[in-house]
């Protein structure tokens, strides 16, 4: 046999070795097919491809077995098991930059479904790895170790501050400097799954410089590289106000505020809720925002979107009006309860509906003129509908009791209080009776407009236990009228009584005013 022929069974077998890993490879990219190469034991033939002569076929039958593990966990824990990751990191640092990509592939197809298989990538050695990757010159080779290192961090704190050690922080803001749009994204996006976790993690980032650079890309024009920028910004700001005081000063105001108006649904949600965690520390933060056009620009771009693009910018309203009076009235003066009343009503998640109902409450809480403001918008009705619906979640009611609770209690606006007598149960009804009974002894007008709509007559139809504080609050009110205008046998007649104003009620009820 001559050397050709001898040479020729050689180009055979890689030709046919090169034709099995690229099949494998197309099937794979397939959903239909996954459970069909696993049963044929695909793995275990790939797995000697990795450390194959010809770099083509190492490069796909990585490309392979990142498709096969990114399908669902038990695949990725296959991979683990089958003890292919240390391959896959022995040949990072050697290899060239197809093949990088595709490691880096693999393990963030491994890494991004549990903990624990993200932790078996820390194990083999992975970070170091995936870390020295991120100095190539190839950008393509750094945006794909990035993400596999974001998969990773995303998990939880110990994971994140793996990568953290591993020296990753410094490298990925420098990706973020580079010129090329995808690397900016990855990099950005994993700044932001290494600072969500804690307030340390948090402070690494912001020691590396990362801010300034994030604060300057707001205003980038490509919306997926912004959504990631806003969402690190928020991640860093939500853990302090010192770190929220640091984004700040990176002058981002009022710069962002032209994200709540960005065609992008994402970039409108993730700059309100850069909004919201700077507002929710503290009163002096709320009020840069205030000042700077913020709550007036969130209330707008609640008004433009629908579900859960809504839901920071609605909380970011609770928070500012939490803080005092004040920023309370600055809420009500821009017209932010018409929103929030919407959003309780067109809104079909219930989590959402909550979020409304609990800012509504944070809103009328402070003052009778606070709860006035929220009252004469008839919401009230649609708290107590949705606070005594049965379909609704356990958290909106919740949300919906409190925030009735807490308007109910300054809510100095009969009109609005009156309706509500017909339909409450008896935890809300102690609290409207209550404000009837600190309001009527002091206004003539209010007492004769409480008979004659029939307020009082309700007010008698009222079982309260003996003794309770809702029967003082119902003798209170009683104590307001003479007695044969409570009685039953007045009562019925009542709209005939006072539908003129006579000198006789005049003369009952002057000792009283």
């Amino acid at each position: 046999m001559s050397q050709r022929q001898v040479l020729q069974v050689f180009e055979q077998y890689q030709r046919a070795r090169t034709q099995f890993v690229q099949a494998v490879a197309e099937l794979a990219a397939r959903p239909q097919n996954i459970e069909t190469l696993q049963n044929a034991g695909v793995l275990s033939l790939l797995r000697p491809l990795l450390l194959d002569v010809v770099p083509t076929i190492q490069q796909t039958a990585a490309l392979a077995l990142g498709r096969l593990a990114n399908y669902n966990d038990a695949l990725a824990e296959a991979v683990v098991k089958g003890n292919i990751l240390p391959h896959l990191v022995c040949s990072l640092s050697e290899q060239n930059r197809f093949y990088k990509k595709a490691a880096a592939f693999v393990l963030r197809a491994v890494g991004k479904h549990s903990p624990q298989l993200a932790q078996a990538i820390v194990q083999c050695g992975a970070l170091e790895m995936l870390v020295i990757c991120l100095e190539d010159f190839d950008p393509g080779v750094k945006e794909a170790a990035s993400w596999a290192l974001g998969y990773i961090a995303r998990h939880n704190s110990e994971l994140s501050q793996a990568v953290v050690d591993a020296g990753a922080v410094p490298l990925l803001v420098l990706c973020i400097q580079e010129p090329e749009i995808a690397l900016k994204r990855i990099a950005a996006s994993t700044l932001s799954d290494i600072s969500k976790h804690s307030p340390e993690l948090a402070q690494t980032v912001v020691d590396a410089g990362a801010i300034a650079h994030l604060a300057q890309m707001i205003l980038n024009p490509d919306a997926k590289l912004k959504r990631q920028v806003l969402s690190a910004l928020s991640q860093i700001a939500k853990h302090s106000v010192d770190l929220a005081e640091l984004v700040v000063e990176a002058e981002i105001f009022p710069v962002v505020l032209t994200c709540l108006k960005d065609s992008d649904e994402y970039v409108k949600k993730n700059g309100a809720t850069l909004i919201r965690e700077i507002a929710k520390h503290t009163p002096e933060l709320s009020q840069l925002i205030v000042n700077a056009g913020g709550v007036a620009a969130v209330i707008d771009c609640i008004g433009s979107c629908r579900g859960t693009v809504r839901l920071p910018g609605i909380m970011m309203l609770g928070y500012v009006a939490a803080h005092s009076e004040n920023l309370s009235m600055a809420v009500i003066v821009s017209k932010g309860i018409p929103p929030l009343c919407a959003c309780l009503i067109e809104e079909h998640e219930d989590h959402i509906k909550a979020a409304a109902a609990w800012a509504l409450g944070q809103v009328g809480r402070h003052t009778p003129e606070h709860a006035r403001a929220v009252a004469v918008a008839n919401v009230l009705p649609t708290l107590l509908a949705m606070y005594m619906d049965t379909r609704s979640s356990e958290d909106l009611q919740i949300k919906t009791k409190r925030a009735l609770k807490s308007i109910l209690q300054k809510c100095t606006y009969l009109p609005a209080l009156e309706p509500l007598l017909h339909d409450a149960p008896p935890n809300i009804m102690k609290h409207i009776v209550g404000q009837f009974s600190k309001v009527l002894p002091h206004d003539s007008k209010a007492r004769r407009l409480f008979v004659t709509t029939g307020g009082l007559k309700k007010v008698q139809e009222i079982k309260a236990e003996p003794g309770s504080l809702l029967q003082e609050y119902i003798n209170t009110i009683n104590s307001c009228y003479p007695e044969e205008i409570v009685s039953a046998s007045y009562l019925h007649q009542a709209g005939s009584i006072f539908s003129v104003p006579t000198a006789s009620f005049s003369l009952r009820c002057s000792w009283r005013c």
